[in-house]
C-alpha cells in the first residue's frame, strides 16, 4: 500500500464550529478539512498520493470531464463504534465497482490497496469529524465520496491521458429526515435511466443526470423518488434514481431485479441478499414485471416493498404511483424490511457481531 503524504490544513475548522456541524449535519452539506488525492498520467501511472487541505479544484476550461463526462464515483460510510474506533463497510466491493466503472468509462483502474488506503489516510486525519451515535436509532456517519475525473486539457474525443482521483468526506445524518416511514415513488412513463449496452451498471454521473428530469416529475406528483423500467419494453422493473428495489412476498421470498448492464450492483443490495436467510427470507434475483408487482400487491402476495442503498440504507415504499394507476403497499414499515435494516445497521455500527468479516477498521 502506497503511503499518502500529509499536507495539513493550516486553517482547520474550529472545534466549536465542527461540533455544531456534527450535531446537525444534514446530508452532503458540510465537508471535512482535508481530501485525499492521487494523480494519473500515461507516463507515470498513479502517483503523488497526498492528503491535503479540502478546497476548490483548479481545472482548465478544456478539461475533458467538462465536455465528454468522463468521470465516475463511489459512496460509502465511516461509522464510529462504541469504543471510539472508526470502521467502514465492505470497501473492497466499492474498489471492485469503481474499477468496473473505470473500465466502462475508459478511465485507469486503481489498485484496491490504494483505494482503501485513501479512505484510511483521510479518515485518520479527519477522525474528529466522524459523528458519535447518541443511541441505537442514531444513523449519523461520515459519508465518503471517492471520485475520478478526466483532467487532460484536450478537446479531441478520446480517453483522457490525465486523470485525478479524490476522496472527500461529509458528516451525515439519516438520508431521509423524520425517521423510517414508507415513501411514495413515481414510475417514469417515458424517461429511461439506462439501456442495454450503455453505462447503467457503472457508477457515473451521466446515469444520475439522466434520472433528474424524471425525479422532477416524481416531486411534481408528490413522490420522493422515481422508479425506472427497462428501455426496450417498458415492462420490467429496474432501479430507482439512486437505489435498488426489493419486494417481499407473503411466502418468504425477497425479490429483486437481476443484474444486467443497466442496473447498478449495489453494495447494500448485495449485502441484503446475503443477509436475507438470517431473517427467514429466500432471495430471488430475476426479471420482475410491473404487472407482477401490481397483481401481487392487490392479491396480498407481495406484502412489502423497499428501496436500498448506501445513503438511505433501507427505505420502505408505501405506494408506487403512475400516470393512471397506484399500487398500494403499506402505511407502516414492513416487518422483514425493518429486520433486515436493523441487522445491517447493527453490523455497521458494531452492535451485532460481524461474522462475515465485512467491516474494515479505518482509525
Amino acid at each position: 500500500m502506497t503511503e499518502f503524504q500529509l499536507l495539513k490544513n493550516a486553517q482547520p475548522t474550529t472545534e466549536n464550529v465542527r461540533e455544531a456541524i456534527k450535531a446537525d449535519p444534514g446530508f452532503g452539506n458540510h465537508f471535512t478539512d482535508h481530501m485525499a488525492h492521487v494523480r494519473f498520467t500515461r507516463e507515470q501511472g498513479w502517483h503523488a498520493h497526498t492528503v491535503k487541505p479540502y478546497g476548490p479544484l483548479v481545472l482548465d476550461p478544456a478539461a475533458a470531464v467538462f465536455h465528454y463526462g468522463q468521470e465516475i464515483f463511489e459512496g460509502l460510510k465511516a461509522y464510529r463504534h462504541a469504543d471510539g474506533s472508526i470502521w467502514t463497510f465492505r470497501p473492497e466491493k466499492n474498489a471492485a465497482r469503481i474499477n468496473i466503472s473505470a473500465e466502462r468509462l475508459a478511465l485507469p483502474q486503481i489498485d484496491e490497496d490504494d483505494f482503501v488506503g485513501s479512505l484510511k489516510a483521510l479518515v485518520e486525519q479527519d477522525a474528529a469529524w466522524v459523528p458519535t451515535p447518541q443511541n441505537d436509532l442514531d444513523e449519523c456517519s461520515l459519508y465518503l465520496r471517492p471520485f475520478m475525473i478526466a483532467s487532460e486539457t484536450f478537446l479531441g474525443v478520446r480517453s483522457s491521458h490525465e486523470v485525478d482521483y479524490y476522496v472527500i468526506a461529509s458528516p451525515a445524518d439519516a438520508y431521509f429526515p423524520g425517521g423510517v416511514k414508507p415513501v411514495s415513488i413515481w414510475l417514469s412513463p417515458n424517461l429511461k435511466r439506462a439501456s442495454h449496452g450503455g453505462t447503467g451498471f457503472a457508477k457515473c454521473g451521466g446515469n444520475y443526470a439522466a434520472s433528474l428530469a424524471a425525479g422532477d416529475q416524481a416531486a411534481a406528483n408528490g413522490c420522493a423518488q422515481v422508479l425506472f423500467t427497462d428501455a426496450a419494453e417498458s415492462k420490467y422493473l429496474e432501479e430507482l434514481g439512486g437505489m435498488n428495489l426489493m419486494l417481499v412476498t407473503k411466502d418468504g421470498r425477497l425479490l429483486t431485479p437481476n443484474l444486467g448492464d443497466s442496473i447498478l450492483d449495489g453494495v447494500t443490495r448485495r449485502s441484503l441478499i446475503e443477509l436475507a436467510p438470517q431473517v427467514g427470507l429466500t432471495p430471488e434475483e430475476r426479471p420482475i414485471t410491473l404487472e407482477e408487482w401490481r397483481e401481487g400487491a392487490a392479491s396480498g402476495d407481495i406484502v412489502e416493498a423497499f428501496a436500498c442503498g448506501t445513503a438511505a440504507v433501507i427505505t420502505p415504499i408505501g405506494q408506487l404511483k403512475g400516470e393512471d394507476f397506484t399500487i398500494e403497499q403499506s402505511t407502516e414499515p414492513g416487518e422483514k424490511s425493518m429486520q433486515l435494516r436493523e441487522t445491517l445497521l447493527g453490523i455497521q455500527y458494531g452492535r451485532v457481531e460481524d461474522t462475515n468479516g465485512w467491516m474494515v477498521r479505518l482509525a
